[in-house]
C-alpha cells in the first residue's frame, strides 16, 4: 500500500489508529475484513452533514426542493469525484482481479471508499472532527452550489406528467446487462401504457439508465 502519510496530508488529520484507515480502504475482493461497515456509518455522516449545510444555506427553500440539492451532493458521482481528488484509488487495497478490471477508478468502489474513511475519521476522532473535514471535503461543491440542483430529475417529471394526464406511470424494464461482472452496462428501457412513447437508456448503473431512458420519453411527449 502507498504511504498513508501522503494521504493523511491530503485528508487533513493524522489517525490515531492508522488500521482504521486501512481497513478504510481495504475492498471486499481482497478480505473478509473490509470497509463495508465503515462505508456504512459514513454514508450516515455525509447525509447529515451535507443536508444540514443545505438546510442552512437556502432558509426559504422547501423540503423537496432541499431533498434534492442533498442528493444531488452524495450520489455516488459526487462522491467519486473527492475520492480522485484525494487521489484514493491509489491507496485502495483490491483483489488482483478487481485490479486488473479499473478497480481503481470505478466511481462505486471510489465512493465507497470516501463514505468508508469519512466513518473511520468518526470513530477515530469523533463527530466534530469528521463533521469538520467533510466540509472542508465538500467546500469547492459548497461554493458552487445554487438552487439549479433542485431542478427535479427526468424520473420524477415523468411521474408528475403522467399523473397530471391521468395516465399510468411508467414503467422501467431491464432489457439486458452487457460487459464484464466488474463493469456491466445496463441496458433499461422507459415505456407508458398506453402511449407509443418509449425510451432506452444505457449506464454503468441502473439508476443511471433508468434516468436515461425517462429523458427520453419527455423530450418525446
Amino acid at each position: 500500500m502507498k504511504n498513508l502519510n501522503l494521504l493523511q496530508v491530503e485528508l487533513g488529520y493524522h489517525f490515531s489508529d492508522t488500521q482504521l484507515l486501512e481497513l478504510a480502504l481495504t475492498h471486499r475482493s481482497i478480505s473478509s475484513s473490509n470497509n463495508e461497515r465503515l462505508e456504512f456509518l459514513g454514508d450516515s455522516l455525509i447525509n447529515h452533514v451535507v443536508a444540514e449545510h443545505v438546510y442552512r444555506k437556502f432558509p426559504k427553500i422547501s423540503e423537496g426542493p432541499l431533498s434534492r440539492i442533498r442528493a444531488a451532493l452524495v450520489r455516488r458521482e459526487s462522491l467519486a469525484e473527492l475520492g480522485i481528488n484525494l487521489k484514493l484509488g491509489e491507496y485502495l487495497l483490491l483483489g488482483t482481479g478487481e485490479c486488473k478490471s479499473g478497480g481503481r477508478n470505478r466511481k462505486s468502489i471510489l465512493a465507497d471508499a470516501v463514505e468508508a474513511v469519512v466513518g473511520a475519521i468518526y470513530i477515530d476522532g469523533g463527530f466534530e472532527i469528521a463533521r469538520e473535514i467533510i466540509l472542508v471535503l465538500y467546500s469547492a461543491k459548497f461554493s458552487a452550489m445554487s438552487e439549479d440542483l433542485a431542478e427535479k430529475d427526468s424520473k420524477t417529471q415523468i411521474q408528475e406528467y403522467t399523473q397530471a394526464k391521468g395516465l399510468e406511470l411508467p414503467i422501467y424494464e431491464l432489457e439486458s446487462v452487457s460487459g464484464d461482472a466488474h463493469q456491466p452496462i445496463y441496458h433499461v428501457v422507459c415505456r407508458i401504457n398506453g402511449s407509443d412513447r418509449v425510451g432506452r437508456g444505457s449506464a454503468q448503473n441502473r439508476q443511471e439508465a433508468e434516468q436515461i431512458a425517462a429523458s427520453l420519453v419527455l423530450s418525446a411527449l
